[in-house]
């Protein structure tokens, strides 16, 4: 069996709870996971870091959309970034773009020289650079230990590829991360061809909830959960992808 190390993306204390039971490495915390992700609160760091005993990584986004940041929200992200270390978080995930695509090394290094000792990842802003190659040795330039990525692609499937190029030159500079559509039915598929060993995921399913209005109206609203015993299966599949 190959050495992994898993991490769940978690927007709710449930899914994190399900991480420590489940067996995940760590956690990426965030919010509006809809959204892509946004920054979690500071009472969810807090409770996810006291409940779970496991690595919290947070996320430092301040918005939707693009990864070009103004000024103020670079300071919103240096703020989170402080107050979150005084909660217990364990390291960060992050990205930040220029207005041309390509890596903000000057804005990254801030925050990973700021948030030093704890461990920073670039996250899948990465994927939107116009060079992947080029990208990869910026962030290594600027400090982070991880690269989250899905190789380029709007999946883990179709990125394998690329993802498999990205872990080879890396050499162990930096964690190539495979992470972005990786679910129980390609796992073991998407280890196998990236060589990669090291995977993000949020393994969530849809509970379907009927939420009634005065007793007038019905509505349904989709609810998503972890189960451990998700987790433990996605980490197996990953470890016999060889």
């Amino acid at each position: 069996m190959r050495s992994i190390t898993f991490e769940l993306c978690a927007e709710t204390l449930q899914a994190c709870l399900a991480a420590r039971e489940g067996g995940a490495n760590r956690i990426e915390l965030c919010s509006a996971l809809r959204k892509d992700g946004l920054t979690p609160s500071h009472g969810f760091v807090q409770a996810a870091v006291k409940q779970t005993g496991l690595p919290v990584y947070v996320l430092l986004r301040p918005r939707t959309g693009d990864f070009v940041y103004g000024d103020a929200e670079f300071a919103l992200m240096r703020e989170d970034l402080l107050h979150a270390r005084t909660l217990g978080a364990s390291g960060f995930a992050l990205g930040i773009l220029r207005s041309d695509g390509t890596v903000d090394l000057k804005r990254t290094r801030e925050l990973v020289e700021l948030a030093a000792p704890l461990e920073v990842t670039f996250h899948r802003a990465f994927d939107l650079t116009p060079s992947l190659d080029e990208a990869l040795e910026d962030v290594i330039a600027t400090g982070c230990k991880r690269v989250l990525t899905s190789g380029g692609e709007h999946d883990v499937v179709a990125g394998s590829g690329s993802l498999a190029r990205l872990v080879e030159s890396a050499a162990e500079r930096v964690d190539i991360a495979a992470g972005g559509g990786l679910r129980l039915d390609n796992a073991a598929k998407v280890a196998r061809a990236t060589h990669a060993h090291h995977f993000h995921g949020s393994v969530r399913k849809i509970v379907a909830n009927a939420v009634s209005a005065s007793g007038l109206a019905q509505w349904f609203t989709n609810e998503y959960v972890v189960e451990p015993n998700d987790i433990r299966a996605m980490i197996d599949a990953l470890r016999d992808g060889e």
